[in-house]
């Protein structure tokens, strides 16, 4: 990865097809995941894009698509959940990759007692996925990440790890936010629009990337090492950023 050059992206167009990160992207990052909020002024601004664009906007997240709707509240919206795991396209059918029940079965038995002595650290089953959360107890990064590469350095179980802001998440390997949005830019409304990925994290490097092969516009929010090409400083300025493709169409 190399570090993005300063500077805001080009003007946005409706012509484009929109990937959206959720929280550090769209919304401030909270404590514990259930702590995030959501205002009308943003619903209103994700329900405004994804008309004016003919619909070729999708949030792409590690939340749960369940999750996603019961604060986005917008049953139309295209939705890939749990980093690609889970995708819901234009049309509303549902795509899933999952992982055997019985293998993160086994791995939340294998935390039990290491949730139990560190009360700092949240256990987060999103139901594909197993999320640890140290947010609570950033003193534990080093033990948490060695104690979750553990499962996913069994070849056999087909894991993989997925770092992010405070968390290291369990998940089926070879599934990414990148494979969602190659996957939306297979299917209309999004097939042939120039790409557009907007994340803050680690997991959203795999957007960047599948972006930028095509010529796409990546956009990291925030500071830190990045292969997107472009970067806008906080949440408020990427508000501002989407609102602009939205300006002479009330």
């Amino acid at each position: 990865m190399k570090i993005t050059r300063p500077g805001r992206p080009p003007a946005p167009s409706l012509n484009w097809a929109y990937f959206l990160d959720v929280d550090g992207t769209l919304i401030n990052i909270a404590d514990t995941p259930e702590a995030v909020l959501v205002d009308q002024t943003l619903l209103d601004l994700i329900e405004n894009l994804h008309r004016a664009s003919g619909g070729a906007m999708a949030l792409v997240s590690g939340r749960m698509i369940a999750d996603l709707q019961s604060r986005i509240k917008l049953p139309q919206l295209p939705l890939a959940g749990l980093h690609g795991l889970e995708r819901r396209d234009s049309s509303g059918r549902l795509w899933i990759h999952a992982a055997p029940p019985a293998t993160k079965s086994a791995i939340k038995e294998a935390l039990a007692p290491v949730l139990a002595r560190h009360p700092g650290l949240l256990l987060e089953d999103k139901g594909l996925t197993l999320a640890l959360h140290y947010r609570l107890a950033p003193r534990l990064a080093g033990y948490v990440h060695r104690f979750m590469g553990r499962f996913a350095n069994a070849p056999e179980q087909g894991l993989e790890l997925q770092r992010g802001k405070y968390v290291v998440e369990i998940k089926p390997a070879g599934i990414d936010k990148g494979t969602a949005v190659a996957e939306y830019l297979a299917e209309a409304p999004f097939k042939d629009r120039r790409p557009v990925f907007i994340g803050d994290d680690l997991n959203d490097e795999h957007g960047f990337a599948e972006v930028n092969k095509l010529d796409g516009i990546s956009i990291k929010v925030g500071k830190g090492v990045s292969c997107a090409r472009f970067r806008l400083p906080d949440v408020a300025a990427v508000h501002h950023w989407l609102g602009e493709a939205l300006k002479g169409t009330a």
